[in-house]
């Protein structure tokens, strides 16, 4: 059977039918027992058990999931990587996750389609432009890389961009690194590396309470049964409070739907990622020439993965005005992933009050470019009971200390 994937191995199964695929992992009937248990099997999740096998050696761990593998927002989203960020700690934390993500293919031996077409944000007035001033400084000084054009840089390198903008076009702020990558392939390389390792893979199984002696952790009550452990990671992204309140544990999180749309497919016509603050509107191409396009936080909470009217207008309103040429475009396809978001707009990893009990959660807009580092992080925790480095200014003690991050503020970001 094979389970390596090569040139050599394509053309070998292509040769036999392609009869001789192992499955790219299994799916596991859970045990009464583990070292750890991981509840959620989106990107997050999946990426903790691995590298809690990888990186700690610790391969006896359940990975829990209500629906199937990469179901979530892991699938709900725009699939943008980028580290631009402002303060040294977000930075760091994003950076880290960019280069994990430029050797993951490689690691995880699966094509997870990183392009690294750059990530544009573009300054529609001065405001703006000193907005992108700001941010490029804080980047060369965090030791990552940004480029700051003027309008006619923006235009050489964005064909196509309105000629008489209603919001003119002063000038953009790039960063060559950043890209997009294929999110089921994120999903499904760390799930097919961590079976590997020999983590259970647990599909279809919801976490309906949490087994609590002493003030720590014992386990969990699922729909499949009783799993105990005395270490439990959860990383279930816009369902974080509903999970972890089982558990007696309140988070300082609002969930908002945020929705997405891609377009019919068409030629390439647009090779970077592109960001317009001012039009509210932010979008990309994918590989099969769809354009994938991103739109703002809905007004109000909700758990309603779903699209609205006004949402998909204010959408195609952006992408019209950025560019003319796309307006007899149709959309394909709506969807909604449902957005953590916390008060300074920075995420949360590490423990809780309950012991033994660990959450990676608070990604607001922007967990799927972190999911590497995410997972590092939660495992590094649960393996070892301390903050990773990296991880240890997102505790929950800095909404006792005061000691916020507040990045909406310093980057203009929308929520």
């Amino acid at each position: 059977m094979t389970r390596h994937y090569s040139a050599l191995s394509l053309l070998r199964e292509g040769l036999n039918g392609q009869r001789g695929w192992q499955p790219a992992w299994q799916d596991a009937d859970p045990k009464p027992r583990y070292d750890a248990i991981v509840i959620g099997g989106g990107g997050h999740g999946l990426a903790t058990a691995y590298y809690l096998a990888k990186n700690h050696g610790i391969t006896n761990v359940a990975l829990i999931e209500r629906g199937w593998i990469g179901g979530g927002n892991t699938g709900r989203n725009t699939t943008i990587i980028r580290s631009n960020y402002f303060f040294p700690e977000t930075a760091a934390f994003f950076e880290f996750a960019l280069k994990l993500y430029e050797d993951l293919s490689r690691e995880l031996n699966y094509n997870i389609m990183f392009s690294q077409r750059g990530m544009w944000m573009l300054g529609h007035d001065r405001h703006g432009m000193e907005m992108l001033r700001r941010s490029a400084n804080a980047m060369r000084l965090n030791g990552i890389d940004a480029e700051l054009h003027n309008e006619a840089g923006v235009r050489a390198e964005i064909p196509g961009l309105n000629d008489s903008p209603r919001f003119p076009i002063l000038g953009g702020l790039n960063q060559p690194r950043g890209g997009s990558a294929r999110h089921d392939a994120v999903a499904w390389g760390y799930a097919r590396a961590a079976s590997a390792l020999g983590v259970d893979i647990i599909q279809n199984c919801e976490v309906q309470g949490f087994l609590i002696e002493d003030g720590h952790v014992r386990g969990v009550e699922t729909s499949r049964g009783t799993i105990r452990s005395e270490c439990v990671g959860m990383a279930v992204a816009g369902h974080s409070t509903v999970v972890a309140e089982k558990a007696g544990v309140r988070l300082p999180i609002s969930s908002y739907a945020l929705q997405a749309f891609v377009s019919e497919p068409v030629k390439p016509c647009l090779d970077t990622v592109l960001l317009s603050p001012a039009t509210g509107t932010y979008l990309s191409q994918s590989d099969k020439g769809e354009l994938v396009i991103g739109a703002g936080l809905d007004l109000y909470l909700s758990y309603a993965q779903r699209g609205n009217l006004p949402w998909m207008e204010r959408a195609a309103a952006g992408v019209i005005e950025l560019f003319p040429a796309f307006s007899r475009m149709r959309f394909l396809r709506q969807w909604a992933g449902i957005c953590d978001v916390v008060h300074d707009s920075t995420p949360i990893i590490g423990a809780t009050d309950l012991g033994g009990f660990y959450v990676n959660c608070g990604w607001g807009t922007g967990g799927f470019k972190a999911i590497p580092a995410g997972g590092w992080c939660l495992a590094h925790a649960m393996a070892t009971g301390a903050s990773h480095p990296l991880a240890s200014a997102f505790s929950l003690d800095r909404f006792r200390t005061g000691a916020l991050i507040d990045e909406a503020s310093a980057s203009g970001i929308a929520h």
